[in-house]
């Protein structure tokens, strides 16, 4: 089958792209024709940081790229990509994540479905930090393709009213760096050092960590990530809250070859967030060997084993959050924890996740995962 994947990819940094690169390799794997074509701009700077940062190396074997004379604000080009991507393809993908490029996209979709298949991946179908017009401009994506694919049963209920096309779910694939994994004794003694990690964003609940760390003594926090609002409020608040001692900022995107010392100096990633969607971070943590303490949102209740490899606290709740942090650190806890660590089972992922899309991109000749 001839299949065309549109998306970030490198130069873009970041999850999604890796998700892009990571998907073209296994189709080509199982004997697809695939092209992958990007963005020349993604979106908005002061919106998207990652925008004005390209990557000048790849976090991974770089699968060939067409970066596309496509912008997100410059329609001149939209019908022109889907018309080339339908004629070299039976079936086109477009990977969705931020609603202020679902314009181009449904232009885009609706030019490639007079001679292809038009899926949609859409890793955010419950905007982070909805703004006025997000609903409409995704309303108009997801109608002008013929599928979608999302990630938790969450995002399907979403789209509900959104549109009447098939919606189908499949969990989020591990799609990491190609870096070693870090060098730790599951039995090592405690370092009382724990770690935010990624955007950081209102959603992703920083704040609630910040609080919680005043009610657990002698714990430091590393957060390492892009600010996607203003540092000064965290900072503020890290004053305010006496924490100046304990809290270490990292404020940019960390290259992936210092991922691996940056898990080997901790006892665990936190994920505090408000909500989410799907996120591959408890992926990486488990395969870096260091467990997780995440709220009850997105995918983190289905990829964490409250109590195995990690533990699970409500959202949005600072004494529910002290609680489990409290618990990390009884006599034992975090040993076993560690030891109850596992890499997910990719393979196993990959090949549901690419039989959902193939179910999705059907045509009646053979199936994507043949």
């Amino acid at each position: 089958m001839r299949i065309t994947l549109i998306g970030p990819a490198f130069p873009w940094r970041g999850g999604i792209p890796l998700l892009t690169n990571e998907l073209a390799h296994r189709l080509a794997a199982l004997g697809h024709t695939v092209h992958v074509r990007t963005w020349t701009r993604q979106g908005p700077p002061r919106l998207l940081p990652a925008e004005r940062h390209p990557l000048a190396t790849p976090e991974a074997e770089v699968y060939p790229t067409v970066q596309e004379p496509l912008s997100w604000r410059d329609p001149r080009h939209w019908a022109h990509t889907g018309r080339v991507a339908a004629a070299e393809s039976d079936v086109v993908v477009l990977i969705y994540y931020v609603p202020f490029q679902a314009p181009a996209l449904a232009a885009i979709a609706r030019a490639a479905r007079r001679e292809a298949r038009v899926v949609v991946i859409c890793a955010n179908a419950v905007p982070h930090e909805p703004r006025p017009g997000d609903r409409v401009l995704m309303a108009l994506l997801m109608r002008s393709a013929d599928a979608i694919l999302v990630h938790t049963e969450a995002e399907r209920r979403a789209l509900r009213s959104l549109t009447d096309r098939p919606v189908a779910v499949a969990a989020l694939p591990p799609h990491l760096p190609a870096t070693p994994r870090a060098q730790a004794s599951s039995d090592r003694p405690p370092t009382h050092r724990l770690l935010f990690f990624g955007k950081v964003r209102h959603y992703k609940g920083v704040d609630v960590l910040l609080r919680a760390m005043t009610l657990v003594p002698d714990l430091e926090l590393a957060i390492v990530g892009e600010f996607y609002e203003d540092r000064a409020q965290l900072d503020a608040l890290v004053d305010e809250l006496g924490l100046a001692t304990r809290v270490h900022v990292t404020p940019e995107y960390l290259p992936a070859d210092r991922i691996p010392g940056l898990f080997a100096d901790v006892d665990a990633l936190v994920l505090p967030y408000r909500s989410a969607t799907a996120s591959q971070l408890v992926a990486l943590a488990h395969w870096h060997g260091a467990p997780v303490v995440a709220t009850r949102v997105g995918n983190f209740p289905e990829t964490v084993r409250d109590g195995v490899d990690g533990l699970l606290c409500a959202p949005d709740d600072v004494l529910d959050l002290v609680r489990a942090l409290r618990a990390l650190y009884e006599p034992g806890r975090l040993a076993a924890l560690r030891a109850g660590v596992r890499p997910a089972d990719a393979e196993a992922i990959w090949r549901d996740y690419i039989g959902a899309l193939g179910a999705l991109a059907g045509d009646g000749t053979r199936s994507i995962s043949e």
